[in-house]
């Protein structure tokens, strides 16, 4: 089995995290949810209600990070995925989170992001000139650090995958795995 991280803090959305926590396990992976502090995280539930043009929020289930962005070494991980919800807002100037972003651009290995997540590369400096769907109050975090803004469930450029909310997820973790897949096989 080979590890790859996911990319959590409080208010981590509860469907962006938990869909690829199971598919991630049902391909052979192991999952590892990463976080500033290793402990437990309350996730949340987002969704824009009837009538309203700003997202609601409720609390969603809690989940257990397995390791500090501390304590990470990215070279013993095979790939990572950065959730949504409203955490990346506030972990993405995180030291040690941003040196382990870098080492997954620059070693070329399968990246996946979902809504706000793209906040993590874009804070990073990895998105110039990469093509990424995001929701679209963070079109802005994207195109501001040169990234190219795409309106599409499933956005593929080399080795990174990205989806708009979690509506999306059906369409895009697929499409991740099989990169997993592959980048597992060339080790083997």
């Amino acid at each position: 089995m080979h590890k790859v991280l996911i990319i959590i803090g409080d208010a981590a959305e509860t469907v962006d995290t938990l869909y690829p926590f199971y598919r991630l396990q049902e391909s052979g992976f192991t999952p590892v949810v990463a976080a500033p502090e290793k402990r437990r995280y309350q996730m949340v539930l987002h969704e824009v209600k009837p009538g309203w043009t700003i997202t609601k929020e409720w609390e969603g289930y809690t989940i257990e990070a397995d390791i500090a962005f501390a304590d990470i070494n990215p070279a013993e991980y095979l790939g990572i995925y950065f959730s949504g919800g409203r955490a990346p807002e506030y972990i993405r100037e995180d030291e040690d989170l941003l040196r382990i972003t870098r080492h997954f651009f620059e070693a070329n290995k399968p990246i996946a992001s979902l809504c706000h997540g793209v906040e993590i590369p874009a804070r990073a400096g990895c998105v110039e000139g990469r093509r990424m769907a995001t929701v679209a109050k963070c079109k802005f975090d994207l195109e501001v650090c040169g990234g190219i803004f795409v309106d599409k469930a499933c956005v593929i450029d080399g080795n990174l995958i990205s989806g708009r909310t979690y509506h999306d997820v059906g369409h895009f973790i697929g499409p991740w795995i099989d990169l997993l897949i592959k980048a597992r096989e060339a080790i083997r």
